[in-house]
């Protein structure tokens, strides 16, 4: 059998050398192209070359998670990099003595090559180093898996299909993921999208706000956890305080950017923008103008699923979220197209339940529940 290929794109970067830096990277399958994985994360000060081997050594490490018997060709634009990764330059530098020493036991030595590419070749890894520094990290890499079909489903008996009879997986993380309470904007139904702080809570979120933390005050909750917005920061103010627990606040959970669309109603949208909004409603890689798609959302909230389970494993989490992060995670948990998500309607200050086991599996226990 031959081995998979994999490409990795990489590449660092600070602004002031040394100043704060990022670095970027993503995994492509060699025969079809296709993008498999991306991370992105800021770093804090440090110099262009520190950058750069962050991002080869996420790099290496995304594609291990994918194959860790993978042959791997790593492109990147700093030769630098590439000749000291090859053997052919001496590291010299202290400070990227360890980096390239962890790099190279991700993988087997004879699996992994280093090539030169113009920087016009590595944008999209560029691309994810700004996202960073301009404070929208990847932190984990996510694995960026195709919709699947029947025929790639896996036998019935393993644990990612009957998570919930499988007690040997051990205890999973419970995700209780709240939706805000209504807002006017919610009420008008206009478009409320997480680039802007948005509308407080009205008479009637605040009081959906205390029905749901009336619902969840004997969930064993251990961390309340809110997107940045206002609506989302009143309503798990509401749950935090009759829990006894402190709220954090975690941009990862913000909504969907509607960029041009913000403040409209679906009516208004497809007057305006007929065409934009005919193949938003059809397509998942599609971005209202200057917002975010939906492909996009749903990376980002595998992302913060993530982090939110490794950061209280085995613990219900309250996330106080929006809709569109809420029908996310159902749509990935169902593996279901990220179309699907425009299929799913979660109430204003409902509660959702999602476990995460430490192998991954993840199953849906409620959805859209209303206190």
């Amino acid at each position: 059998m031959s081995l998979r290929r994999l490409i990795v794109e990489a590449d660092g970067g600070s602004r002031g050398n040394p100043g704060p830096a990022a670095y970027g990277a993503l995994v492509r399958d060699a025969e079809t192209g296709e993008v498999l994985a991306e991370v992105a994360e800021a770093i804090g000060v440090a110099t262009n070359n520190v950058a750069e081997y962050r991002g080869v050594l996420a790099g290496l490490q995304a594609a291990s998670a994918i194959d860790p018997e993978a042959v791997v060709e790593a492109r990147l634009d700093s030769k630098l990099v590439v000749e000291q990764m090859s053997g052919r330059w001496k590291i010299k530098n202290p400070d990227l003595q360890p980096l390239a020493l962890e790099a190279k036991r991700v993988l087997p030595a004879e699996n992994v090559t280093f090539t030169w590419v113009p920087r016009a070749q590595n944008t999209h890894a560029d691309q994810l180093v700004n996202q960073a520094l301009d404070g929208k990290p990847i932190g984990v890499a996510t694995v960026i898996k195709p919709e699947a079909t029947a025929a790639d489903a896996e036998p019935a008996g393993t644990a990612s299909v009957v998570a919930s009879w499988a007690p040997e997986l051990a205890t999973p993380t419970t995700l209780l993921l709240v939706r805000h309470g209504q807002t006017p904007m919610t009420a008008a139904r206009r478009f409320s999208g997480g680039g802007v702080e948005g509308p407080s809570l009205d008479d009637t979120g605040r009081q959906q706000a205390q029905r749901a933390a009336e619902l969840l005050a004997q969930s064993g909750a251990v961390a309340v956890v809110a997107s940045p917005m206002r609506r989302t920061r009143e309503t798990a103010d509401a749950i935090a305080q009759r829990l006894g627990l402190a709220m954090r606040i975690d941009d990862s959970w913000r909504e969907l950017e509607f960029g041009a669309w913000e403040g409209l109603t679906l009516a208004e949208i497809t007057e305006k923008y007929p065409d934009e909004a005919a193949r938003w409603l059809t397509s998942s890689d599609v971005r209202p103008p200057g917002g975010e798609t939906i492909d996009e959302v749903v990376r980002r909230i595998a992302v913060a699923r993530d982090k939110a389970a490794a950061r209280n494993p085995g613990q219900p989490i309250i996330v106080v979220t929006h809709s569109m992060p809420v029908r996310s995670m159902v749509a990935m948990t169902l593996e279901a197209p990220a179309r699907a998500v425009l299929r799913l309607q979660p109430a204003p200050g409902s509660v959702t339940e999602i476990q995460v086991y430490p192998d991954g599996a993840t199953s849906v226990t409620g959805f859209g529940l209303r206190p």
